[in-house]
């Protein structure tokens, strides 16, 4: 009788604790500049140099995970981090547009792009829908529980995707988000419901630390 009557209180107690998870765009690439779909390129030599001035100002972490792309180990790399491969965080597939330009494919494919824009179950360049995408995303961020503070360095893809899960926006909202690089979005989450601070740059203005520890 006294483990069924604890049980019910250890869910109360699971429900009430909080996850935060504080999501870390990567630094820039070639790729990002020209306007790409990126594939798999590494840092530039400037966003190298930015991700290691940034490092001092990265929020401490009971876990660290990073996507699997080129820029994302980079620049976990370059902030000094000590983190584990998270499949879940891989960019947007986008099949055989993977590593052109918005414009290029445009050009080949206008009814393509179209729908892509248009319509978020389409995959017209044979990978993944944003339905997928945030589904993934979406999953990802579900399976984290306890009371932990994770920290992940992510694709801006996966950034707003996450967001669009945890407000449960409208899956067209993902196109309204902007994620900068070498920025920190954070969202906090408890009984399955999530709040949102901001992207914001990893800077390190006075008194980050201390907002770091007293957001809600």
């Amino acid at each position: 009788m006294v483990c069924l009557a604890v049980r019910p209180l250890l869910r109360e107690l699971r429900a009430g604790m909080t996850v935060r998870v504080m999501l870390i765009s990567p630094a820039m690439n070639a790729a990002l500049r020209e306007a790409r779909f990126a594939g798999d390129a590494a840092l530039d030599a400037s966003g190298a140099r930015a991700a290691r001035l940034a490092a001092p100002h990265v929020p401490d972490a009971d876990w660290t995970v990073h996507g699997p792309s080129e820029r994302c180990i980079r620049t976990m790399e370059a902030l000094g981090l000590q983190s584990v491969d998270e499949p879940s965080l891989r960019d947007w597939e986008l099949g055989r547009w993977s590593g052109a330009r918005l414009d290029e494919v445009s050009a080949r494919e206008p009814e393509g792009v179209t729908a892509w824009l248009g319509d978020p179950s389409a995959a017209p360049h044979g990978g993944e829908s944003l339905l997928g995408l945030c589904a993934r995303a979406g999953a990802w961020l579900d399976s984290l529980t306890g009371d932990v503070r994770v920290l992940a360095v992510a694709e801006p893809s996966l950034v707003r995707a996450a967001v669009v899960h945890a407000l449960a926006l409208p899956p067209q909202a993902f196109w309204r988000l902007d994620v900068a690089p070498l920025t920190l979005t954070e969202l906090t989450g408890r009984s399955g419901r999530w709040n949102l601070r901001v992207g914001r740059p990893l800077t390190g203005g006075p008194g980050d630390r201390e907002a770091e520890r007293g957001a809600p």
